[in-house]
């Protein structure tokens, strides 16, 4: 394999327009939770978000603040306080890093943006289970320990289609948080004004689609590095016109970045498929790692977890509950695998990485044989790396370099 070279970073001159809709954000949901004019929910990242907006709530996303948690590499000597209270150090690492951020009263926020020293406190917690029961225990937590409302609903799992059944469960489910909802926030549930929110939400996800599916170019114009931090505002602004503007920005960037033949990695020779979660302490050793190793990480599951196209308008809520159903993540394996061929066609996929996060399970899929499954049926080879999202004592660096590197050096061999 060549030397390792010093790695050039691209940078995507939308990003500083991203970092003012953030702040914006967070502003915001401090100034609501200092107002006595407006309610603030906490909402699971795929919960009923649009709903939420509809009725006039700031909404915030416990599952962002733990990913800033990873990201400021604060969560490993947080994760500890939410052990101390009885919490396993083997269950969701956004759980226990936010939890224990709590309990020792601090916030990446407080660095990030002046002024803010935590996140809002909530008038309610609304979670969705489409991802794990974490989330639930974890809104419960704070249900308890604030003296707040936690409504929720409970989502099927491993299911290959998404069939009217399961839409009218979840559906009910939906439609039995508004009047709790209605309550809390003072006001009756303006059903334009849900479609209009749906209608925002689809238009987002629609262009957060199109801006991943640039890396389908060759070279690719973004990462899933790039990704991971570009999905902010299709997580905690869909529903607005801000991410759409955005999308709209970023994607004329990315656009006028593939006709020109502008990849985010220098001599890009090998394409790779990210599967699962990413190690957020690691974003940036990561990204760089691949770049010297001439290697794109072109798609991943976890940034397409926020393209929703069963949002519709005329059908709000029936919608809602068909596109949260619809998550990679609450699907079959045979579903699973169905959609990881098509996007390693689609994306001219050399080779796949699993990381194996060991406090996410819900989101690792290489524990029962679909790396070696996808293999025989594709040939692409695989490599699963052990890790995890936010507790860096789980990663090993120096293993997970020499793995990548061997792995790559294969990738290599096979196309001489």
């Amino acid at each position: 394999m060549a030397q390792a070279k010093q790695p050039q970073r691209k940078k995507i001159e939308s990003t500083g327009q991203m970092m003012k809709i953030m702040s914006d954000y967070f502003y915001d949901l401090n100034e609501a939770a200092k107002s006595t004019d407006r309610k603030v929910a906490w909402c699971t990242s795929v919960g009923p978000a649009e709903l939420l907006r509809a009725m006039g709530f700031a909404v915030h996303f416990p599952e962002n603040h733990a990913a800033m948690l990873g990201a400021t590499r604060m969560a490993t000597e947080l994760i500890p306080e939410a052990n101390t209270i009885g919490y396993s150090p083997e269950i969701c690492s956004y759980l226990t890093a936010d939890i224990g951020a709590y309990l020792k009263g601090v916030s990446p926020l407080a660095k990030a943006y002046p002024g803010i020293e935590a996140p809002p406190r909530p008038d309610v917690l609304v979670y969705n289970t489409n991802q794990c029961r974490d989330v639930q225990d974890w809104f419960c937590w704070y249900a308890k320990e604030l003296q707040v409302p936690c409504i929720g609903i409970t989502s099927p799992k491993n299911f290959t289609d998404v069939s009217d059944i399961l839409i009218d469960d979840v559906t009910r489910q939906i439609e039995a948080l508004i009047p709790t909802l209605e309550e809390i926030s003072g006001e009756k549930l303006d059903m334009q004004r849900l479609r209009d929110t749906v209608a925002l939400s689809r238009e987002c996800t629609d262009l957060w689609r199109q801006v991943l599916e640039t890396a389908a170019s060759k070279p690719a114009p973004l990462t899933f590095f790039d990704g991971t931090i570009h999905m902010g505002p299709a997580v905690v602004l869909r529903g607005t016109r801000q991410a759409i503007d955005y999308y709209r920005q970023l994607l004329e960037e990315l656009k006028q970045r593939t006709s020109d033949k502008v990849g985010a990695i220098d001599d890009e020779k090998y394409r790779i498929y990210w599967e699962g979660m990413p190690v957020w302490g690691r974003l940036r050793q990561h990204s760089e790692l691949f770049s010297e190793l001439d290697t794109s990480v072109v798609v991943s599951t976890y940034c397409s977890s926020w393209i929703f196209p069963d949002f519709a308008a005329d059908q709000p809520i029936r919608s809602m509950a068909k596109a949260y159903l619809a998550l990679f993540i609450v699907r079959s394996d045979s579903y699973k695998e169905s959609y990881i061929k098509e996007m390693l066609e689609k994306f001219s996929v050399d080779g796949i990485i699993y990381h194996d996060a060991r406090t996410c399970p819900c989101n690792s899929n290489s524990r029962y044989g679909m790396p070696q499954r996808l293999e025989r049926e594709t040939g692409i080879p695989s490599l699963v790396i052990s890790g995890d999202l936010n507790d860096l004592r789980c990663v090993s660096d120096e293993q997970n370099r020499t793995n990548i590197e061997a792995f790559i050096e294969q990738l290599e061999e096979s196309q001489c």
